[in-house]
């Protein structure tokens, strides 16, 4: 029988993308919680500085590395730098981006922003993650974060359920290829999760209006992500691979 010690990260190299504020810092702060040792990578380096700063305060371990997602040459450097620790037994690719418009006045560039972010920073940061662990031969957990909106849909979104939607498939895509190599690929589908970037939207009148139609009638804090992000990084998930976890208050089983 598995115990809570199979929740542990002792030692292991983890990666989080996107890591400069909100999911991202949230998930390096709680991979360093339980012993794994922590790249946190962004394109701002500044809030990194002090994630890190806060981490070792903490006795947990981290560095931090300049990231641009939707560059092959910057997560190619990247995953270098990573490797300087070991090669990465946990990836949490978390970096995306949203523009909220309606869809007739999207432009292209808002979707070559959305899309290239969000799927293409996916498929690099995943990729080029999967060879390392293949080189090291010890097998490894990626954890790609999706949506709530990759199931269903959201006016004036269009681009990042698109994205995240491609997100779901692309995490059963990799699982099917990875698998024979140790390698555990699954999903993160968080519903609305209140952060410093979206609090005065969900404490407003329509905030309060969507958080009737949860069924849970709450949203989500990031603790809540704590429990479903360590089953699917850690050996207590061993045997899932191809998931998606969603994590909304019972959002997606809501009445149409």
């Amino acid at each position: 029988m598995k115990g809570i010690d199979s929740f542990r990260l002792d030692g292991k190299v983890a990666l989080v993308t996107g890591a400069s504020s909100g999911l991202g810092a949230h998930f390096a702060q709680l991979l360093a919680s339980v012993g794994a040792r922590v790249v946190v990578a962004a394109r701002r380096t500044e809030p990194l500085q002090a994630l890190v700063d806060g981490i070792r305060t903490q006795g947990g371990q981290a560095r931090a590395v300049a990231l641009d997602v939707t560059r092959s040459a910057s997560v190619r450097a990247c995953l270098d730098e990573v490797c300087a620790w070991g090669a990465p037994q946990v990836v949490v690719n978390n970096a995306g981006v949203t523009v909220t418009r309606s869809l007739l006045e999207q432009t292209e560039e808002d979707f070559d922003l959305v899309l290239d972010t969000n799927l293409k920073g996916c498929w690099l940061v995943a990729t080029e993650a999967a060879r390392r662990m293949v080189q090291a031969g010890e097998g490894g957990a990626i954890v790609n974060v999706a949506s709530i909106l990759g199931e269903r849909v959201a006016g004036g979104v269009a681009p990042y359920a698109i994205s995240k939607a491609a997100v779901v498939q692309a995490t059963k895509a990799m699982a099917l290829e990875l698998a024979r190599h140790r390698i555990r690929v699954n999903a993160l589908l968080p519903g609305y999760i209140v952060t410093d970037l979206n609090r005065e939207f969900l404490e407003s009148e329509p905030g309060q209006k969507l958080r009737a139609r949860i069924p849970s009638r709450r949203f989500g804090e990031l603790e809540d992500l704590d429990g479903p992000l360590l089953l699917l990084a850690s050996d207590a998930g061993s045997a899932m691979s191809g998931a998606t976890v969603a994590v909304d208050g019972a959002h997606l089983v809501s009445s149409l």
